[in-house]
This record gives structure tokens, C-alpha cells and sequence, in this order.
């Protein structure tokens, strides 16, 4: 009886879970990265943009960041009702909402990094002949990076579990195994799912913490170095 009997007696963990529905989760857990990885880029091309015009234009600061804070509120049932009629019931009305949600995470670590990158530093850059493009893209997206790496990982890890949301429209990753499960109470589904959930979102904070960690070598001072001799 053994493994096939933890089927039959509907036990959390299950091995022949695993092994008989191995496509399955497979399949799911790579719909989930595709549709978290597409949402969180496309939020990022976005909030770019609009936190450079927050920052540079103070009079579209608190429309946008604004703006960005109400989307965030709206419930996700909610948002997605009103994407419908333009999405339809596609993959493309859940990467628009995690979009949406994603960028007030974005906008707000993008230009609080920018605004924390001092002032000498700018100076010191338009001293040698910088201009704002080269003094933004060499001086201040340099040393802003750990603030918006930081917004990255949170609103990716955010991400992943808002996704599973877009199993309402059938486009919810692991959430389908989830929401599958539940009538049933098909109980080693529903852990399976869930752990795989929580695995992705683990992997891709240590992933963009380990490519922060590449990208700012300056922040990597080992303990000893300002020891005095």
C-alpha cells in the first residue's frame, strides 16, 4: 500500500503525488515564473520612467507617486473586473494587474534612491564636464542601485504571490493547482503548490540579492577593514 495509499488516504505529504503529477507541477511552476518575470520587467520599463519624472519635475512627484499608491490599494478581484472588458480572460489581464501593483514598490525605491545619492557627488561629476544623461546613467544609477535592487526584490517576491491571484481567470500558475485543490481538499496538491510557491519566492530574492551583490561591489566591506592597526 505504501505510497499509492497515501493518495487514497488523502495524506499532505505524498510521494506518489509528486511522482505522477511531476508534468503537471512542472508545468505550472513555469507559467508562474514566466508570468512574474514578464510583470515585474514590464513594471520596471514602467516605473523608470515616471520616477525619473517624479524626481525631476517635483510637481508630478505626488500625482504619480500618488497615483501609484491607489493602484496598490485596489483589490485584485477588483482590478481585474475592470481590466476584463480590455484583456479578456487572457494571461495578458494578470501581468497588466501585477503590473499595476507593481509599481508603487518601484517608483518609490527608484526615486528614493536617486534622492539619496549625494549632492557632492553630483557636484563633483557636473565639475568634470557630465552631463544630466551621463551624470544619471555613471553617477547616480551607480549609487542608487542598492534602494531600487532593494524595490526590485520586494515587489518580484510580492509578485510571485499575487500571481497565484490569476488562477480566478485560469492564469494563476501554481495558484490552478491551488484553487483546483481546494473543493476536492486534495491536501497533498494543495501543499505541493503552496511550498512551490514559497520556494520561488525564496530562489528570487536570493537570485537578485546575489546580483545586487555583483552589481555594488563597494557595499561589501569586509568587517576588518576599518580596523585600525
Amino acid at each position: 500500500m505504501g505510497a499509492q495509499g497515501c493518495l487514497a488516504a488523502n495524506d499532505w505529504i505524498c510521494g506518489e503525488y509528486l511522482r505522477s503529477r511531476s508534468q503537471e507541477l512542472t508545468d505550472a511552476t513555469l507559467q508562474h515564473v514566466w508570468i512574474t518575470a514578464v510583470s515585474v520587467l514590464i513594471g520596471l520599463v514602467i516605473a523608470f520612467p515616471l520616477a525619473l519624472l517624479a524626481r525631476g519635475r517635483p510637481a508630478f512627484a505626488g500625482p504619480v507617486l500618488g497615483l501609484t499608491t491607489l493602484l496598490y490599494t485596489i483589490p485584485s478581484l477588483a482590478m481585474f473586473s475592470l481590466l476584463l472588458p480590455v484583456f479578456g480572460l487572457s494571461a495578458g489581464l494578470v501581468i497588466t494587474g501585477l503590473v499595476l501593483y507593481s509599481l508603487t514598490i518601484l517608483v518609490r525605491n527608484i526615486v528614493a534612491g536617486l534622492e539619496s545619492v549625494p549632492e557632492e557627488a553630483r557636484e563633483a561629476a557636473r565639475g568634470m564636464g557630465y552631463g544630466p544623461v551621463r551624470l544619471l546613467w555613471e553617477v547616480e544609477l551607480p549609487l542608487a542601485l542598492p534602494a531600487l535592487m532593494a524595490g526590485l526584490r520586494i515587489a518580484t517576491v510580492s509578485t510571485v504571490a499575487l500571481t497565484t491571484i490569476g488562477s480566478i481567470v485560469g492564469r494563476g500558475g501554481l495558484g490552478n493547482l491551488i484553487e483546483d485543490a481546494l473543493p476536492s481538499f486534495f491536501k497533498a496538491q494543495v501543499l505541493a503548490a503552496s511550498v512551490l510557491c514559497v520556494l520561488l519566492a525564496a530562489v528570487a530574492d536570493l537570485l537578485l540579492l546575489g546580483i545586487q551583490r555583483l552589481l555594488t561591489p563597494w557595499t561589501r566591506i569586509p568587517a576588518s577593514a576599518g580596523a585600525v592597526i
